[in-house]
């Protein structure tokens, strides 16, 4: 052989070398997505870095209208799914009763309207969803959130929290949010507020805030955070979607408008995450409060655990159900 042939060989070798190690440093980088051909490089690397990914125009505007057409039917009483939990808001709980999208500012637990869970199985919506949790995927936990206008008390916020609060399953790197807006949503209307970069971060102390207008079911916020720390409001379009990680910081402002600001969403998990008892831990309040109102709504007895509720909420939307 030639030593120009030898060189070249060489060459070629430190090539291979260099791509190998740079490919085994990139592996060793992704510890919140997925290896698979959906997300670009770019969008892996953001999310890992900050815990968040719009992806523009995902749902349809004709799925976004048959979403709110069954929302308006279940405000109206004309459709009543079992064990979905409807919520007021504090400021509107003791007002005369007129059922309409006026008296709810949120659903929660829509897994038995079939219409409204559409949304957990949209292939749109489970192409991305499997970036964070692979392929055995189970929608743990859905919401349709009407921020309704504020009455003056600033009752429509939401605090800044992290969701893995609410769930007794882990690990929290194979749960993944969908949030996808509705309408038009931007800080007027109250849009999402997240804190880049905080998934990397513990779950911390929740608490229910001292606002002076009151403070809604379950809006449990973070007690210690650096408010110095950049916030990034997420002005979306109908249809945009926003996945995130549940240690991200994230809340919502007050809504300025005269409209309701609706979008409709699902955490979902890995069904090979498993479930932890949450007694002793931060999350044991969660658990109390989530037992006392299922008891209160359902009549299921206050010894039932929080792993209990997601057992029987959570639904396989694709893949296979290994564990949760």
């Amino acid at each position: 052989m030639s030593s120009r042939n030898i060189s070249q060989d060489l060459d070629t070798e430190c090539w291979v070398v260099i791509f190998r190690l740079d490919l085994f440093e990139i592996y060793l980088f992704f510890r919140y997505t997925q290896h698979n051909a959906v997300l670009s490089l770019e969008q892996r690397k953001f999310y890992e870095e900050n815990g968040f990914l719009v992806i523009k125009s995902l749902v349809s505007d004709a799925d976004i209208q048959r979403f709110r057409d069954q929302f308006e039917r279940i405000c109206r009483g004309e459709v009543k799914p079992e064990q979905m939990m409807i919520m007021r808001d504090v400021s509107i709980a003791k007002s005369e009763y007129i059922p309409s999208e006026r008296m709810i500012s949120k659903i929660q637990d829509f897994q038995e309207d079939k219409e409204l869970f559409r949304y957990c199985t949209l292939p749109e919506i489970l192409k991305y969803v499997e970036c964070f949790t692979g392929p055995n995927i189970m929608a743990m936990h859905t919401m349709l959130i009407n921020k309704p206008p504020d009455s003056g008390k600033k009752t429509s916020r939401h605090p800044l929290h992290q969701d893995l609060l609410y769930f007794p399953f882990r690990p929290s790197n194979k749960i993944v949010c969908a949030w996808t807006a509705m309408e038009h949503i931007d800080r007027n209307n109250g849009c999402l507020c997240v804190l880049p970069g905080t998934h990397k971060g513990p779950l911390k102390p929740h608490d229910y805030p001292q606002w002076e207008g009151g403070v809604n079911l379950m809006f449990y916020g973070i007690q210690d955070y650096d408010e110095k720390t950049p916030r990034v409001h997420l002005v979306m379009e109908k249809g945009d979607t926003v996945f995130f990680h549940p240690l991200l910081i994230h809340g919502s402002g007050w809504n300025r408008t005269q409209g309701y600001r609706k979008a409709i969403s699902c955490h979902f998990a890995s069904a090979d995450c498993h479930y932890i008892d949450v007694k002793g831990t931060s999350q044991e309040i969660v658990e109390r409060e989530v037992m006392e109102l299922v008891h209160r709504l359902y009549g299921i007895p206050k010894d039932t655990s929080l792993q209990d509720v997601f057992r029987l909420g959570g639904q396989l939307v694709k893949g296979r159900r290994t564990n949760l």
